[in-house]
C-alpha cells in the first residue's frame, strides 16, 4: 500500500491500517530500522497494563530453549 511523504517528512497511515491496529490521535510508534526495511510497531498506550500476564505458561526453560535457537541462527554461516 504505497502512501506519500510531505515535504516535512510527515505520512500519512491510511484509515483501514489505523483501525486494524487501533491508532489513533496522539498514539504513539516505534519505527525500527532492520538494515533492509522500516518496521512501525504502535505502542500501547498503557505499556504495563498491556504486558501483564504476557508470559503466563512460559517456563525459564522455554526461554533458555529460545534463546539458544536465537543464538544459532545468529551464528554465521
Amino acid at each position: 500500500m504505497p502512501i506519500s511523504i510531505s515535504s516535512k517528512g510527515q505520512m500519512v497511515i491510511p484509515a483501514r491500517i489505523r483501525k486494524k491496529y487501533r491508532i489513533e490521535a496522539r498514539s504513539k510508534v516505534e519505527l525500527v530500522d532492520t538494515g533492509k526495511e522500516i518496521v512501525i510497531i504502535p505502542l500501547p498506550k498503557e505499556p504495563f497494563k498491556s504486558s501483564r500476564g504476557i508470559l503466563r505458561g512460559v517456563t525459564t526453560k522455554d526461554l533458555i530453549r529460545l534463546r539458544r535457537e536465537e543464538r544459532r541462527r545468529e551464528m554465521p554461516s
